[in-house]
């Protein structure tokens, strides 16, 4: 890692902050007639993520709000060590984002007690006045992206120039692909492992937060 740029880490949330995937667990849990298909078609990028999590919400009555935020907020759990990382990037002047292809409902609670101020937080947003759950994107594509996003990842990164800035992602799924082709250094779990692989990006695995601490100690 170059110690010339400053560093600024772009974390996903869902399925890296927290240990499960909190939209295919609200989802799964209120089992909606006909979410499976859709889920199917995001993950092999038949759909974008921006039609498929609009599709999958739009499955839920907004009559339901409180309790799909109850359970959202409920049954999320935060890696090991997300609150270490926090407090590292504070100490090393590593700025942090949160990027989250999440929505606000759930992010927002659940990222409260870390104290990342809101500006460094970046998701989706939620709408329960019509009849049924409907999201809202104000993250969305700016060319060059064309695949949309929703929360577009790859226009934030955008906005920090390599020139200036040594960009990393922590990320674990589809969100994260097309950022990760962006920047400099991946860490990677699950699905993003793979695409890493498969493409050659400069990346590595971790478990736990504390992995990405101690990694980071020793390639400064």
């Amino acid at each position: 890692m170059t110690a010339s740029k400053k560093r600024v880490v772009f974390c996903d949330f869902d399925g890296t902050i927290t240990v499960n995937d909190n939209i295919i667990a609200i989802i799964r849990h209120f089992n909606p007639a006909g979410w499976e298909p859709i889920a199917q078609d995001v993950i092999a990028e038949r759909k974008t993520i921006r039609q498929g999590v609009g599709e999958l919400f739009a499955l839920l009555p907004s009559s339901m709000r409180d309790e799909v935020i109850r359970f959202a907020v409920s049954q999320a759990i935060i890696r090991p060590g997300f609150e270490k990382f926090v407090q590292f990037c504070h100490e090393e002047s590593i700025d942090l984002y949160v990027t989250s292809g999440g929505i606000d409902f759930f992010v927002y609670p659940l990222l409260e007690p870390f104290g990342i101020p809101s500006n460094r937080i970046y998701c989706n947003g939620s709408d329960f006045s019509g009849e049924t759950v409907r999201i809202t994107w104000p993250h969305d594509c700016q060319e060059p992206c064309n695949n949309d996003c929703g929360m577009c990842k790859p226009t934030i990164v955008r906005k920090f120039p390599p020139e200036q800035y040594e960009r990393i992602v922590i990320g674990d799924s589809v969100t994260d692909f097309a950022a990760a082709k962006q920047v400099e250094f991946v860490y990677a779990r699950s699905h993003l492992i793979e695409k890493c692989e498969q493409l050659h990006i400069s990346y590595a695995p971790f478990d736990t937060f504390y992995d990405i601490i101690e990694h980071m100690k020793h390639n400064e």
